[in-house]
Parts: structure tokens; C-alpha cells; sequence
């Protein structure tokens, strides 16, 4: 028995070099791909779309591209095309590759490692193709260049020729570009169309239009005079959006601005250049250091407006960078520092007033930040964050020195303006402050060290969490039948009297002076806005009990507009419920064995449908059938049995599965646009479904 298992056991002890594995060229891609795509879910295969969008973006950026087409097939391929100068096509000496194969088999491959290629580019590791071309069944590459069609298919990185069309045709290897054809020779661009492959991603993953509508839009606001076309043709109909915009940035921001204006555009613009230590290949092929001259350039469109929230998008090279970087910390340092310098020039802020933050300069501000430079440094593969540090003292130079000439204009109209900016940003910090001190005065810790609870709130004997509820009742007659129908041990309940305020309309400050609000975070007991911690809540539930009518799904609403602006993370948790009280009671003459007496339902379709049945099984019912105005016409038990008891009742719960756009849909419903809210109901009025009303 020992004898036999020696063997096995020095077999599991050794570890030699023989147990390393290499992985080369685009087999590493296809072993971990989300090293570079991210994941392999629907957010990788987008991120694959990027990436042959954005090379096509590149020759836009150099002035040799004017559209860019996107087309969604039927059978799942997408195709990219450009009017640009076409990859190269001639052999590269050091490979004996052509140009195009090596853009698509090789990693760190291209022509933006200073070769003089782009001045400025999206594309910076030289993966982008190549590891789109490792992840695809499918990949058909058509260069048009000097009077001819130049193709060359592959699979999953392969260079080959198919025998048909898709990924399912039979593939023979082969090396080398095919003329495919004759063009006029001013005719050149680039067309890629591929194949995910569904070995490596996920059976759900797919092209998201909305996603991509977004990015096309995006991309056209930032490079004027491009247009980008978008074709969807996998629905009954194809469907197509053309997207063009000759105003820059100073357009992107106007089409993002949701709210009044305080002031116009403004537009800074600025070049500084810093030096850089890059390697560079020599003669010999060898890898040294060199100092290399580098120019980095400004464009940032701002203004402010009349609302509270912030709308800050910023670029480098085209390529959004949604978690910011140097560039943006550059561009908030010196706001925040000029702002507050020219707020005590002007006696706006006392000698003695705290300076203004971050967040009050940002309050109600919508801005667009871009840089362009080349082979800037990101945090990875995905480029959501510029590292490259000499982007944040050129953009506080720049942003310093035009907005402190905007702040001290002569112009009337402008300084005018400005002075509302300014005074905007003190109300802002003033807002702040009072928030912090109702904050630090009425936040409790537990129950038991603060007695400055509502007098309303009729509180629970539980101090779990996890069990504990809240119940947010409308009225006060149905806080006196909810009162006797809870389970005191864990269920509290806080009336509230009639409507809230709209706080999507009204400032912190007024939000707070409300009774009914600060009532409510009050009891809830995390606090508000930025500052409200999840953990500290003092329930597990909060639940929304109101009428089953027009004004309870009003109350209902102003209610989560509450929760959803000071709130969030609650509903982020799944953590905010409504109660779904029933509108009828049926109560039976001839119930049988072991049925219940008393029969609910929950809307007039459910009632119809249920008399339907009991006629058919002969079951009579006493008229008239009761149908509920309020909570407060229910008994104790009815409510209980139908509302409040955990193993009966039905509760809808609330969540906030894609923040932005629930954010747009507040500001619709709740916002100070009445405009575009009655153009909303008029148009919708007939097709809402009323009992998706809270979903």
C-alpha cells in the first residue's frame, strides 16, 4: 500500500519548470480575456465594439475620415466601415507580414507608438484589433487602398480563407492579403465585420443599440463634421440614426444641460507642453530611454445652471474616461481655488466663512473636459482613468487663468452673470453647512440615546435590523387601525400628513425645514444625500402604506422621490417596499370546508375574474361586495390579514436597476420642466398601466 502510493506523492510535491506554461500572441487573449476586455458578458462585447470604432474614430481625429457607418446583422456580426486612409497594406520588413495581418494578429502592434502616425488616438496599447480578431469566430477585414479591395478573413485570430459566408463555413489557413476587387483610386476606408465568438462569451451577451446610439451621439459631439451612422437590422424593420454635430462640446453641453441657465457658455481653451521619458526602440532594435516633447491640448465647455445636481463628462483623445484622472482632478483644483479667490475679492465670503468645497462649485454645473495629447498613460486596458500627472497642472493653468478672466470681465451682461454664479455657489455652501449641523443635531445613534424622535413615530420593541420594519402610513386614521393590526415587536409605524414636499424641485435647505421629510430621515437614521450610510439605517424595511388611488400613487411617488435623491442606497439594497392594500372584499355565504370566508382582490379585472369562478363553483357571496377608499376603512384584522402580516400580505418591492435613467425620469415627472412633463402625459395617458404604477 505505501510502496504504490511513494510514487504519487513525489508527483504532487515536485514543482519544476516543466509545470509552466507560456501562453504567446493571442492564445493569452483567448485564456484571459478579462485582462483586456473586462469581462465576457454584454460589457465586453461592447468594449469589443469600442475598440474598432474607436480605430476608425483615430483617422477622423487625424482629418482623414468623414463617417463612420455601424451595422448590427441579423445573424449576430457587426461591421465597422470608415472612409479613412485604409490600414497599409504593404509588408512590414521585420515580419514580412502585411500591414493589415499584423495590425490584427499581433499584440502592441500599430501605428501609434510615435511613429507619427496619429498625433493624437484613442488606441494606445496596440490590442485593440488583435484581441478583438482572438475573441471572434469571425473576423473579415476589406482595406480599399490604391485602386483596389484588399481582404483577409480570420478565425478566432487565424488568417484564412472561408468557403461561405459566416463563421460555420469551411476554413482553409492561409497567410496573405486577396485583391477582392478594383476601386476608384480616391477611394480608401477600412471595413470590419466579425463574429463574436460564443466560446469564450456569455449565450446572454449582446450589442446594446441604446449603448451604442449614446457612444455614436458622444463621438460626433466631440469630433465636429464626423458623422456616424447606425444600423440595426435585427429587429422586423432596420432601423437607422444618423448622428452629426458641428458646435463641438459647446453642443454636448447645451444637449446635456437639463436645467435653466444662470449663465452662458462658457468656452477655455489652452496648450502647455511637458516632457516625458518614454522607451523607443534605437536602430538596432534595441529598447532605451529618450526625453520626449510632448504638447497637450485644452477644450472645456461649462456652465451653470439653476438645478443641484452635476453633470461632468470628461475625454482624452475621444475616449470618455467616466472615472476621471489627472485631468479632471486639474480642472475641480482649480475651480475650487479661483472660485473661492475671487469670492473674498468680492466680499461674498467673510474673513471668517469657511471656504466653499468642491460640491458647492459643482453644484448645478454641466461641463465637458477634454485633452488631446499623445500616448497618454491609463489605468489599464479599459482607459476609464488618465494617470498621465502632467495633465493636471496643464488644465489648472488653463482652467485658472480663462475663468478668472470670465469672473472679472468688464462686460455687463457677462458680469452680471458671473455675480449669479458666484452667489449661487455661497447659497450652495450655506445649504451645506445647515445641512451638516441638522445632520450632527438630529442624527441618532440607537433608540435608546436619542429622545428627539417624532412624537408620531410609533417605534418597534426590536433593535434588529435585519427583522425591522418601517411603515410609512398616510393619515392618521389609518395610523389608528395600523397601530392595532401591527406586530409591535418588530413593525413601527410614522404617519405622515397628506403630500410631502416635491424635493426634485426644492432645495436642500427647504427640503430640510420640512416637517415631514426631516421627519423621515429622522427615524430612518442614516442621514442624507452624499453622507447617508447604508449601515446605520434603523430598519430593514422601509415599506410605503397608502390608499389604493390616485393619491396614494402621488404620495407614493413624492415619497420616493424623497427616498431616491437623499436616500438612494436604500433603494440600491432593494430595501424600499409598497404595500399593496386590496380594494375589495368579498365575503361568502356558503363558504366550504376549510375555506377562507373572505375572499381580496386588488383590482376591478382580479374582481370580474374572481366572481367568474365562484359562480361556476356555485359559491354565493353577500352583496354589496365592500370596496375600500382608505386604510382607514379597513378593521384591524383586515389590515393586518391583507397589509401588514409577513406571511399573507404582498409587498412591490422598489429598485433602481440603471441610476441615469431613473435620474431622467425623475426630473421629468418631479423636475421644475413642466413643459416636457405635460407633452409626457399627454402622449402616454392611455398606454400606462396602472398597476405597474409603482414599478
Amino acid at each position: 500500500m505505501t510502496a504504490a502510493t511513494t510514487p504519487l506523492l513525489e508527483e504532487e510535491q515536485s514543482y519544476t519548470a516543466r509545470h509552466l506554461s507560456v501562453l504567446e500572441g493571442l492564445e493569452a487573449v483567448r485564456k484571459r480575456p478579462g485582462m483586456y476586455i473586462g469581462s465576457t458578458d454584454s460589457r465586453g462585447l461592447m468594449h469589443c465594439l469600442w475598440e474598432i470604432v474607436d480605430n476608425a474614430v483615430d483617422e477622423a481625429l487625424g482629418g482623414h475620415c468623414t463617417r463612420i457607418d455601424v451595422t448590427l446583422f441579423a445573424d449576430g456580426s457587426v461591421e465597422v466601415r470608415d472612409n479613412g486612409r485604409g490600414i497599409p497594406v504593404d509588408i512590414e520588413p521585420k515580419s514580412g507580414l502585411s500591414g493589415v495581418e499584423l495590425v490584427m494578429t499581433k499584440l502592441h502592434a500599430g501605428g501609434k507608438f510615435g511613429g507619427g502616425s496619429y498625433a493624437a488616438s484613442g488606441g494606445l496599447h496596440g490590442v485593440g484589433a488583435s484581441v478583438v480578431n482572438a475573441l471572434s469566430a469571425r473576423l473579415d477585414v476589406a482595406v480599399d487602398r490604391d485602386g483596389r479591395t484588399h481582404a483577409l478573413s480570420f478565425r478566432r485570430g487565424v488568417p484564412g480563407v472561408f468557403d461561405g459566408e459566416g463563421p460555420k463555413a469551411k476554413f482553409k489557413k492561409k497567410s496573405g492579403l486577396v485583391e477582392a476587387g478594383r476601386v476608384a483610386k480616391r477611394v480608401t476606408g477600412t471595413r470590419v465585420r466579425w463574429w463574436a465568438d460564443r466560446q469564450i462569451f456569455l449565450p446572454d451577451a449582446e450589442i446594446s443599440v441604446e449603448e451604442l446610439h449614446a457612444r455614436a451621439r458622444q463621438t460626433a459631439f466631440l469630433v465636429p463634421g464626423l458623422t456616424v451612422a447606425v444600423r440595426d437590422e435585427r429587429g422586423e424593420e432596420p432601423a437607422e440614426e444618423e448622428f452629426r454635430f458641428d458646435g463641438g462640446i459647446a453642443e454636448f453641453t447645451e444637449f446635456l444641460a437639463r436645467d435653466e441657465a444662470v449663465c452662458d457658455m462658457l468656452r477655455f481653451e489652452g496648450v502647455g507642453h511637458f516632457t516625458e521619458t518614454v522607451p523607443v526602440l534605437d536602430d538596432q532594435g534595441h529598447m532605451t530611454s529618450a526625453e520626449v516633447q510632448r504638447e497637450l491640448s485644452v477644450d472645456i465647455a461649462m456652465r451653470w445652471g439653476r438645478g443641484y445636481d452635476t453633470t461632468l463628462r470628461s475625454f482624452v483623445n475621444v475616449i470618455a474616461t467616466p472615472k476621471g484622472g489627472t485631468h479632471v482632478a486639474g480642472f475641480e483644483r482649480a475651480l475650487v481655488q479661483t472660485l473661492n479667490e475671487q469670492l473674498r475679492e468680492t466680499r461674498l465670503l467673510k474673513n471668517g466663512d469657511d471656504p466653499v468645497t468642491k460640491e458647492d462649485a459643482l453644484e448645478g454645473l454641466t461641463a465637458v473636459v477634454t485633452v488631446r495629447l499623445p500616448e497618454p498613460q491609463f489605468e489599464g486596458q479599459t482607459k476609464e482613468i488618465l494617470g498621465t500627472s502632467a495633465a493636471s497642472r496643464i488644465v489648472a493653468q488653463v482652467v485658472r487663468k480663462e475663468l478668472r478672466a470670465a469672473l472679472t470681465t468688464q462686460k455687463r451682461a457677462q458680469k452680471q452673470q458671473m455675480r449669479a454664479v458666484l452667489e449661487k455657489i455661497v447659497a450652495a455652501a450655506k445649504a451645506r453647512v445647515a445641512a451638516r449641523t441638522h445632520r450632527e443635531n438630529q442624527r441618532r445613534k440607537s433608540a435608546l440615546e436619542n429622545s428627539a424622535l417624532p412624537a408620531k413615530l410609533v417605534d418597534c420593541r426590536s433593535d434588529g435590523v435585519d427583522r425591522s420594519e418601517l411603515f410609512i402610513v398616510e393619515g392618521d386614521s389609518a395610523l389608528g387601525t395600523a397601530k392595532l393590526a401591527r406586530d409591535s415587536e418588530f413593525q413601527a409605524l410614522l404617519p405622515i400628513r397628506g403630500k410631502i414636499l416635491n424635493v426634485q424641485k426644492a432645495s436642500v435647505a427647504d427640503m430640510l425645514k420640512n416637517a415631514e421629510c426631516a421627519a423621515i430621515i429622522q427615524v430612518v437614521g442614516a442621514g442624507s444625500g452624499r453622507t447617508f450610510e447604508l449601515e446605520a439605517a434603523r430598519y430593514g424595511k422601509v415599506i410605503l402604506m397608502a390608499d389604493a388611488d390616485v393619491d396614494g400613487a402621488h404620495i407614493r411617488c413624492l415619497l420616493l422621490t424623497l427616498v431616491h435623491r437623499y436616500m438612494r442606497p436604500l433603494l440600491e439594497a432593494g430595501r424600499v417596499f409598497a404595500a399593496v392594500p386590496p380594494l375589495h372584499r368579498i365575503e361568502l355565504t356558503n363558504p366550504g370546508r376549510g375555506q377562507e370566508k373572505y375572499l381580496y382582490t386588488y383590482s376591478d379585472a382580479e374582481l370580474h375574474k374572481t366572481l367568474r369562478d365562484l359562480e361556476k363553483r356555485g359559491k354565493r357571496w353577500k352583496e354589496p361586495i365592500q370596496r375600500y377608499k382608505g386604510l382607514g376603512e379597513m378593521d384591524a384584522d383586515q389590515l393586518a390579514e391583507t397589509t401588514m402580516d409577513p406571511s399573507r400580505r404582498l409587498l412591490r418591492r422598489i429598485r433602481v436597476e440603471d441610476a441615469e435613467a431613473a435620474e431622467r425620469v425623475f426630473n421629468l415627472l418631479m423636475g421644475n420642466e413642466v413643459a416636457p412633463r405635460r407633452e409626457f402625459i399627454v402622449n402616454s395617458a392611455a398606454e400606462i398601466d396602472r398597476d405597474q404604477i409603482d414599478a
